[in-house]
């Protein structure tokens, strides 16, 4: 097996079956090679076929043989197998893979040298510039948080663009790629684009410098009308239905429909846009926009709900489009809602109607900010005890619709972690002091561009203890899960931490949660240049993530040390049975927060619109056949389930402990 010259036989009938060649000595085919599938083909250039066999199974039950119909092919290598057909201008200096099946295109070309857009800038966070983003294949969050928001150390951003520039240089070419089992049908231009393999382009209308990583178990699929120029898509990806994107990175599963436009922006794993609007974006995973009149601008989020018509303004005065805003992990916005830039908004809160005061609550996340009489009124931590909360925690891990076995983000679904928890100490520490300035007789609490009730300040602090105690104690009893716990020299020997890694702040890397130390040491290792290559800095990054419990425990006891006054040299069995105790007291009071919310889905005010044509009684069946019996709600049942687990959970450690 082999390629070889064509035979003059060959060529006499092709040439009579309506082909042409600039040099027929420039082909080179299989040595199975059949002239009878090659028809009204003109080619030029070097040109290598392989086997024509096989056949494609079409929607309706249609099946097409392979052949190369209807074309101009130039500078071109065609695998085994392909069928190519309708080509209304030309193919050209591309490497087309196996059973790729190609019909019905205006034209697919090369034309210089390119890069396959990487390398291309995107202006993220500042349409105006300054933290432009070179993005690249294999681009994740946690790098690309890096690069955007470390720009006070300019050797190591020195270095970040060495790396990523390095890797560019070895995927310039002047030849394009089209992998196997690829499908283009009905499509436009297509230009200086790198396809993977199984990737479908179907009615796309215009590609243009970018890379598509499509794979066998993760493909792509690009739909009608789509638009992109300068862009990366990763695998598993769905574009469709009129989608234009210019100067993006899409990252791995992300769905993108409905005729949402994007510009210069980085959308992570499991991202999904539909009708809206970006420009200028850090969309961290599970970023999810569905609405027409929803605009995100100048802002990084990530496991957030855009309502509709939720807006953000970075313009302020005469210097133009030049702030931006950060909604921390968890964030939702209600219909409507604004927020002028620039602010921060902590951690799993809500954002209900307009907001200009340019607020900061990074220190209070669980939070409601509610407008009131144009003002903004903080409710710290009463999303601690929403249903919502709790079912966006539950339903993240289970809508990971990557299929990729190489995962370019590492995602911690956590809701309570040491970044939340250590949020939730400080503004414990600022709510005391408000009360301590202020006076506890005050009925109103300025803070950071927002006003807070006396009552909400005095429940945000009791949530906060409550969740820091469950959190504290899940730590505890985790680490003692396999303690047998015969007396207090075996608790403290397997209470000790594994490592000192983990102590002081944490960060969200835009999905991995990690020590801010282990941060800096990453920094310090790339500008030293000994991380050079994009590979060894995501090997660090997953070292990271597959850490995250070890780091955990070793922030967590430093925490329970303070917290609960006990040290490894004093602690004992009963002080782990006051501490599991406390533990599941905050767990059931929490459970019982959400179950009370739940009940509110289930309330008469929420059957008005149902049973139009009946009684009370009809409205009340009308409801329970479509939303069902409050008891018999498969959440409801969770909460439930999780109290007598958690339960258990204690009851089980508390009979372990040799109590004096």
């Amino acid at each position: 097996m082999g390629y070889r010259k064509l035979q003059s036989s060959e060529i006499d009938q092709l040439i009579s079956q309506g082909c042409t060649s600039s040099g027929w000595n420039l082909i080179e085919v299989d040595s199975e090679f059949d002239a009878s599938h090659v028809l009204n083909v003109s080619f030029s250039g070097d040109i290598r076929i392989g086997k024509l066999s096989g056949s494609f199974v079409q929607p309706g039950g249609v099946y097409q043989n392979s052949a190369l119909r209807n074309a101009r092919l130039h500078n071109c290598s065609i695998g085994n197998g392909v069928f190519i057909d309708g080509v209304n201008n030309y193919i050209a200096n591309y490497d087309i893979g196996d059973h790729t099946y190609i019909q019905n295109v205006d034209m697919i070309y090369v034309q210089g040298i390119s890069s396959f857009g990487n390398g291309q800038k995107v202006a993220v966070m500042n349409e105006q510039g300054g933290r432009e983003i070179p993005i690249y294949d294999h681009l994740n969050a946690h790098f690309a948080y890096i690069l955007t928001f470390y720009r006070h150390r300019p050797k190591l951003l020195v270095q970040l663009l060495k790396i990523i520039e390095n890797y560019c240089s070895t995927i310039s070419s002047d030849r394009g790629f089209i992998g196997n089992n690829v499908t283009i049908l009905n499509a436009g231009a297509i230009k200086n684009v790198k396809i993977g393999d199984n990737t479908t382009l179907e009615g796309t209308k215009l590609l243009e410098e970018g890379s598509i990583n499509s794979n066998a178990t993760a493909p792509v699929h690009i739909g009608y009308s789509v638009v992109a120029n300068n862009f990366i898509i990763s695998s598993g990806v769905r574009i469709t239905d009129g989608v234009m994107l210019n100067r993006c990175f899409i990252g791995q599963a992300c769905r993108l429909g409905h005729t949402y436009s994007a510009t210069d922006s980085l959308f992570f794993s499991n991202c999904q846009g539909e009708n809206g609007e970006a420009s200028s974006i850090f969309a961290g995973p599970y970023t999810v926009t569905h609405h027409k009149s929803t605009l995100l601008i100048a802002g990084m989020f990530s496991f957030m709900n855009a309502g509709s018509g939720s807006n953000q303004s970075n313009h302020m005065y005469k210097l133009g489009a030049i702030h931006q805003g950060i909604v921390e992990r968890g964030g939702k916005t209600t219909s409507n809602s604004y927020i002028l830039w620039p602010a921060r908004i902590g951690a799993y809160s809500l954002i209900m109607g307009r907001h200009t005061s340019n607020a900061d609550t990074s220190n209070l996340p669980f939070s409601y900010l509610i407008e009131k009489d144009n003002t903004t009124i903080l409710v710290p931590a009463v999303n601690l005890k929403s249903v919502g909360t709790i079912r966006d925690a539950k339903k993240f891990p289970k809508r990971d619709l990557r299929a990729d076995p190489d995962k370019l983000d590492f995602i911690n679904f956590n809701l309570l972690s040491p970044y939340t928890i250590e949020k939730m100490f400080k503004g414990i520490e600022v709510l005391e002091d408000l009360k301590n300035t202020c006076g506890e007789t005050s009925s109103i609490y300025a803070y950071q561009g927002c006003s807070i009730t006396s009552k909400a300040l005095q429940r945000a602090i009791s949530l906060y203890n409550l969740a820091i105690k469950k959190f504290l104690g899940n730590s505890l009893l985790s680490r003692l899960s396999n303690c047998s716990c015969n007396n207090d020299a075996e608790i403290r020997s397997c209470l000790v931490p594994d490592t000192n890694i983990g102590l002081g702040d944490w960060r969200d890397l835009s999905g991995l949660i990690a020590p801010q130390s282990a941060i800096t040491e990453l920094i310090s290792l790339i500008e030293r240049e000994q991380l050079k290559t994009t590979q060894s800095i995501h090997g660090y990054f997953r070292t990271l993530h597959e850490s995250y419990y070890t780091y955990e425990w070793t922030w967590a006891w430093s925490k329970i040390e303070l917290y609960y006054n006990v040290s490894l040299d004093t602690i004992t069995a009963s002080d782990v049975k006051r501490i599991t105790q406390e533990w599941l007291k905050a767990v059931i009071a929490l459970d019982e927060m959400v179950y009370e919310d739940a009940k509110k889905e289930f309330s008469l005010s929420s059957r008005i619109s149902f049973g139009l044509d009946g009684n009370r009684y009809t409205q009340k069946i009308d409801f329970e056949c479509v939303r069902g019996v409050f008891v018999e709600n498969d959440f409801v049942k969770t909460v439930l389930e999780h109290i007598e687990v958690k339960t258990r959970l204690g009851d089980d450690l508390i009979s372990r402990l040799k109590l004096d």
